[in-house]
């Protein structure tokens, strides 16, 4: 790598320093608020970025005030040889490498995944009830999450956050119990509002459980004090009575936190979305493939920051959905 460039910085004066690189679209789950049971038309391998195509534009992305890089999808352990990746990104010497995985394939892989230089792990976890978790991901697959999690604990893989979607009237009742199960554990739970982001189109307001209405539950029965979090969208907080883990909650609908945003993302496909719900993006898998160079590759990049809007318009009459579900954008 060169000499640092200057970082990543927005018109409206935010810093891009937090970078998710999905890699793949498939998913093995068929989780209710993301997409079909029958599943979707996935890319063909050869629109994957490549590993190395990834590990350069990283590079890319590193010398540009990049530290915090997530791998992501659909679901990133399906890639073969997900390890090789993740030691290529560490020997880049990325600061904060982690991944978001559905945890089914996490109880085989946490071990190599920790020895290959992965630092962090979050585990989407939708509920704590065989029955529900099944119905929600329609699959039968809850206790080969939770070996996962044991797995990541005893590879060193830590903090171990929990994703879990809140829907109203399929699972907000549990909110609680993952507050217990967070002090049981040790774990940092995060709630997160259902977003208009499933390729069913199924999303409606009154399905968001709005995240003031989840700390409310939880204060209740456990009360919180609120951590200072710096920039992760999250709202954190601990246990007032000094138990382990915590909680946090990203409000994307009802308290959007665009303001503070310093997220970007590669899609499977060499995409690159300066928002979740970008109505744009920029082709960098051509860029790669007609054998830009690296300086050309970041200028592309720039000015695509340079054009972010200042947020996604969830509440505004106006607001379009992105052409892309959640699956195909990564998480």
């Amino acid at each position: 790598m060169g000499p640092p460039l200057a970082p990543l910085v927005d018109r409206f004066g935010r810093v891009a320093d937090d970078l998710r690189v999905s890699l793949t679209d498939r998913c093995n789950f068929r989780c209710t608020y993301c997409m079909p049971a029958e599943g979707l038309a996935w890319l063909p391998r050869s629109e994957l970025l490549t590993y190395e195509e990834i590990e350069r534009l990283v590079g890319v992305f590193l010398d540009l005030g990049v530290r915090t890089v997530r791998l992501t999808g659909g679901e990133p352990l399906l890639r073969r040889g997900v390890e090789t990746l993740v030691s290529l990104l560490a020997a880049r010497g990325v600061p904060d490498l982690s991944m978001t995985t559905n945890g089914f394939l996490l109880a085989e892989k946490a071990e190599a995944l920790a020895a290959a230089g992965l630092r962090r792990i979050n585990v989407s976890v939708d509920s704590l009830l065989r029955h529900r978790f099944a119905e929600m991901t329609r699959r039968d697959a809850l206790e080969r999450v939770l070996d996962g999690l044991r797995a990541a604990e005893r590879a060193g893989l830590a903090p171990i956050k929990l994703n879990c979607v809140v829907v109203r009237g399929t699972n907000e009742d549990e909110v609680v119990d993952f507050a217990r199960f967070a002090r049981a554990t040790g774990y940092q739970v995060r709630f997160i509002e259902f977003m208009p982001l499933d390729a069913e189109e199924g999303w409606s307001r009154d399905r968001v459980v709005p995240s003031e209405e989840v700390l409310a539950a939880i204060d209740r029965v456990h009360p919180l004090v609120p951590v200072d979090h710096g920039p992760e969208p999250a709202r954190v907080f601990r246990f007032a009575d000094g138990a382990p883990g915590g909680v946090g909650v990203i409000a994307s609908v009802s308290e959007p936190f665009c303001g503070d945003c310093n997220r970007i993302r590669i899609t499977a496909d060499g995409q690159f979305r300066t928002c979740l719900f970008a109505l744009e993006e920029t082709d960098l898998r051509r860029l790669l493939r007609a054998g830009a160079d690296d300086d050309q590759i970041a200028g592309a990049v720039r000015a695509a920051v340079t054009r972010k809007w200042a947020g996604h318009r969830i509440n505004e009459a106006d607001f379009v959905r992105p052409a892309r579900s959640m699956s195909m954008i990564g998480g």
